[in-house]
């Protein structure tokens, strides 16, 4: 099943059990606006290339939208669709003023040099710069994007609008990037995984853990998770998979990464089949790698007792159900992995105030955030009788559905 199919059936599943009118339901769904463009560059050889360049800006109820820009040579529109609608539900989950959009170009930024995707970017931002802005769309770095790329657009934007660095989030700290914004995803899960273990009177402390991905996010969590006790047994990434049921030896893996860019070969741990990482006996299993890994073909071989998705939308709706019978807690993407645009949204405020935060004040806002997110969906459970995944739709859904009847959404 399809992110986009995922997604709506999620949404239509929250929004029976809250008793949404079929009208507004069907106007929450739609998004506010599709924007597409052409995008046409000089290469560095002189020929002219042109790349489609997309955002999807799903809902405003709330506040401006916010999501990613990725340069990916599929850059799919039913699944930036799909994620624009996933931000508009995570951002309500996790009680920021946002609503949700996603955009991207299509292109494999690996065969463009650095000068073609700075030209490639201002292009871009050139042909949206009216439709995006600080209290309108908030753009941030996706899958083939970073900070040197959020750069770009704030200086392409502040050519038109004076210098507004509120307009991307996850820029370089020297152009008013917040501190702890890289590990931000990787500690929210963190605190997630920390709510989610309290709750059954267990912490992270002795608890087996399996980490698929290791990128950001799961090199984050892999760092965090080891240094709060809890023992990681198996890894994996791009390149392999390894396992040490004694546990890893995180800060030496981090290490070996770092010079081989990937975990094969990591002396201290047996080399693994990738695709059996999922299927490691474990307390815990944290997918962060990418979506659809857990489907109706494999979820019946999973040991974990729960499973945290730090990736976007990584366990089929199919897979859910099959999983639920087991009794495996699934703490839902749209929670577990909200570290990120909540630091986003962290960053906006400083750059609004004109005032930066230390680190540890983010560290310690954005634990709050994700313990009382955890506390809002367990009560969203209680009131609807459901599981955790429909306990965030439900949330999610309801907040924005609120904003929309409030707003006055009829006239």
């Amino acid at each position: 099943m399809n992110a986009l199919a995922a997604t709506n059936r999620n949404f239509k599943l929250a929004a029976r059990l809250l008793g949404l009118d079929s009208k507004l339901e069907k106007s929450l769904l739609i998004p506010f606006r599709e924007i597409k463009v052409e995008c046409t560059i000089p290469r560095d050889d002189g020929s002219l290339a042109s790349f489609v360049g997309f955002r999807v800006q799903h809902d405003n109820a709330r506040g401006p939208m916010k999501g990613g820009i990725r340069y990916h040579p599929e850059v799919d529109p039913d699944e930036v669709n799909a994620l624009a609608q996933l931000m508009t539900w995570k951002t309500a989950v996790a009680n920021i003023p946002y609503g949700g959009a996603k955009g991207g170009i299509g292109c494999n930024p690996r065969e463009l040099s650095i000068s073609e995707l700075e030209r490639l970017t201002r292009v871009f931002t050139q042909k949206i710069h009216d439709l995006i802005g600080n209290h309108t769309d908030v753009p941030a770095p996706d899958m083939g994007t970073n900070a040197q790329t959020m750069a770009w657009i704030l200086d392409e934007y502040s050519k038109f609008h004076g210098y507004s660095p509120a307009v991307v989030t996850g820029k370089p700290i020297d152009l008013g990037g917040s501190l702890g914004r890289d590990a931000a995803t990787g500690r929210g899960v963190l605190f997630a995984t920390e709510a989610l273990l309290s709750e059954h009177g267990k912490s992270i402390g002795g608890q087996r853990f399996v980490l698929q991905g290791f990128g950001n996010v799961g090199s984050w969590a892999a760092r965090l998770i080891h240094e709060k006790g809890g023992k990681i047994i198996a890894v994996s990434d791009i390149t392999g998979a390894i396992k040490n049921s004694k546990g890893i030896d995180i800060p030496g893996l981090l290490k070996h990464v770092r010079e081989n860019r990937g975990v094969k070969g990591f002396g201290n741990a047996d080399p693994i089949h990738p695709e059996s990482i999922l299927f490691e006996d474990c307390d815990i299993l944290i997918p962060a790698a990418l979506g659809g890994v857990i489907n109706r073909e494999n979820a019946d071989d999973i040991k974990a007792k729960f499973i945290v998705e730090a990736a976007n939308h990584p366990t089929d709706p199919e897979a859910d159900e099959i999983l639920l019978k087991k009794g495996v807690v699934i703490l839902p993407d749209i929670y577990a992995n909200s570290g990120g645009v909540t630091v986003s949204y962290f960053e906006w405020v400083q750059n609004i105030q004109g005032f930066m935060w230390d680190e540890e004040k983010v560290n310690n806002e954005l634990r709050t955030y994700m313990t009382k997110g955890f506390k809002d969906v367990k009560e969203m459970c209680k009131t609807h009788n459901c599981d955790l995944r429909m306990g965030a739709f439900t949330l999610g859904v309801n907040r924005v559905a609120r904003a929309t009847l409030l707003r006055g959404w009829e006239a």
